[in-house]
């Protein structure tokens, strides 16, 4: 398993500042999310893990390496991500888009062999896509696709997990047993999340991020208090220990909010 280390990263773009001096470390085995509003610079930085943006300032690191000096065929086959930038015009079969997860693995054309073929029907029961390997990814819902991109990151065998709000589009279900998958399946897990419940419940430890800047990191009953989450959401929550885990849960009193109210003056149509 993979250790990661985010050092003093920083990302601007155009002159403007998206991720401010960043640094979290994410431990071999260990589940870390990422929360913040909107803007706060959780996808870019996961971008910089994954390799789609390049670092302004400072260095992500793989088990003490610095991540660009790794070849790209050496480090996709060693971080798998879900991203939200997954859209796909071509007309693949799932099973062959599950198959796309093999292919940081080959330097040649040759089919999957035996052993391959297996963990890619693997991957698509943990994600419970079997019944839909042959159709086309283009007739299957936002949810169902969803959890074939997840199957093709399973298929890559990553040491690294980066997923950025994978838990976008799947109904009840799945997003329990994705969840549930991640804290048990022994990779390093670095994942961004909007829902705070789902994060506290999932992940070992939390950094939250507020325009590109970490304001605090730690265990989720550690980081997540009233005033914490008013300061960096805006809303202030009761906040509650789950009768069986004891991982905090979040309340919001939603009659105290009027910001969308279309009877007031702001809201009403001109």
């Amino acid at each position: 398993m993979m250790r990661l280390v985010l050092d003093a990263v920083s990302v601007e773009f155009a002159g403007v500042a998206l991720v401010r001096a960043l640094s979290l470390k994410v431990g071999s085995g260990e589940v870390v999310g990422m929360v913040g509003p909107n803007g706060s610079g959780k996808s870019t930085a996961l971008r910089c893990v994954y390799r789609a943006l390049r670092p302004t300032a400072g260095v992500v690191r793989v088990d003490d390496a610095d991540l660009t000096t790794l070849a790209l065929r050496d480090s996709a086959r060693r971080v798998a991500a879900v991203t939200q930038e997954n859209q796909s015009d071509l007309d693949f079969t799932v099973r062959e888009v599950v198959a796309l997860g093999r292919f940081p693995h080959h330097e040649d054309k040759r089919a999957l062999n035996v052993r391959e073929r297996q963990l890619c029907e693997k991957a698509m029961r943990r994600t419970d896509v079997p019944h839909l390997a042959d159709r086309s990814v283009l007739t299957l819902s936002g949810g169902e696709r969803q959890r074939v991109l997840i199957a093709r990151a399973l298929a890559q065998e990553p040491e690294l997990l980066v997923l950025d709000e994978p838990t976008n589009h799947l109904d009840l279900r799945h997003q329990v047993e994705l969840l549930a998958f991640l804290r048990r399946c022994g990779l390093t897990v670095l994942i961004a999340l909007h829902d705070l419940n789902l994060a506290a419940a999932t992940c070992d430890r939390l950094g939250v991020l507020k325009d590109g800047e970490l304001v605090a990191s730690g265990a989720p009953d550690e980081v997540l208090t009233p005033d914490l989450v008013d300061r960096v959401f805006g809303v202030r929550p009761v906040i509650v220990a789950h009768p069986q885990t004891g991982a905090p849960r979040l309340l919001y009193d939603l009659t105290s909010r009027d910001s969308f109210d279309m009877n007031s003056k702001e809201g009403s149509a001109r």
